[in-house]
């Protein structure tokens, strides 16, 4: 049966459409849920109005839906929460779940590590909240931590500029003080949530067949030398209106080198030699639970 699944995070909203064999991505919507938030500590009118008007969009279109949310909507007070569930509910005829960083987390490496069969890290980082988990044969080890780039970017407003300002390792010495990091360690860094892949073919980077094992939502790779080589040059040498320019999501290039600067962090600490980047989110663990 055809059901369409729609997860919203703190700044990118992801459309994931199921035939009933295979998942494609049909939409990814910026809707910056946690950059408006902190402006009045609370979420922003037009933020809500403008998911709400999508789903309505995807409802015309699709009888089986489920939304779902993350990162910011577990910031919320219980009074905001209570408001913005009825607001939704009201106005799409969808309930709208806020998923714990625990399950956000089991869900997504589920689905990036469906095909490994040896000990790989797997991390799901966001706007608002990052996910780290040390993967074999199930998950042996969990940290998440309530910070994500946006965090990062209140910090370093000039990351978003056409060429950075801030020098990457200042940025990765932030990071590392405020990242939960797992003790143990792995040769392979999957990158899952959402966009990576996205981020790894349009921004410059270099990037290598996966070798280490067939799968087609995770066809690239690259060793750890070449990402910290290209991190840097994607800070000093890479014009972000350039890229801007080219894709048709110009507003989530927005918190990439944040980005960037958790990836590297958490190669790091693990100890990985290659990177996978992957666009998995928890859409195949939510199939696979709702069965």
């Amino acid at each position: 049966m055809e059901k369409l699944i729609i997860e919203v995070g703190s700044t990118c909203t992801k459309v994931d459409l199921f035939d009933g064999q295979e998942i494609n991505r049909i939409k990814t919507e910026t809707i910056e849920f946690k950059r408006n938030y902190k402006k009045e500590n609370k979420l922003d009118k037009d933020d809500v109005e403008k998911l709400i008007s999508l789903v309505k969009e995807l409802k015309d279109q699709y009888q089986n839906i489920y939304v779902c949310g993350t990162s910011i909507f577990r910031s919320l007070s219980d009074e905001q929460r209570n408001e913005f569930l009825n607001l939704f509910l009201n106005n799409t005829g969808i309930k709208f779940d806020i998923i714990s960083p625990e399950k956000e987390n089991e869900l997504t490496v589920e689905g990036a590590a469906r095909n490994v069969n040896k000990k790989v890290a797997v991390f799901v980082g966001g706007g608002g909240s990052t996910e780290i988990s040390i993967y074999d044969n199930g998950i042996k080890e969990m940290v998440n931590t309530p910070i994500g780039v946006i965090d990062i970017m209140n910090k370093y407003p000039d990351l978003g500029d056409n060429y950075a300002t801030t020098n990457i390792d200042e940025v990765k010495k932030v990071v590392r003080e405020k990242l939960n990091l797992p003790k143990q360690k792995a040769d392979t860094l999957i990158l899952a949530g959402g966009g990576h892949l996205r981020f790894a073919l349009n921004s410059g980077i270099s990037y290598e067949k996966n070798n280490l094992y067939e799968d087609k939502m995770q066809p690239v790779m690259m060793d750890i030398e070449t990402r910290e080589k290209d991190t840097d040059r994607y800070y000093k040498e890479i014009s972000l209106d350039d890229i801007r320019k080219k894709v048709d999501d110009p507003n989530w290039w927005y918190a990439t080198r944040a980005m960037c600067a958790f990836v590297l962090v958490v190669a790091e600490e693990v100890g990985a030699k290659n990177i996978i980047p992957t666009d998995i989110s928890m859409v195949h663990g939510l199939l696979k639970n709702k069965e």
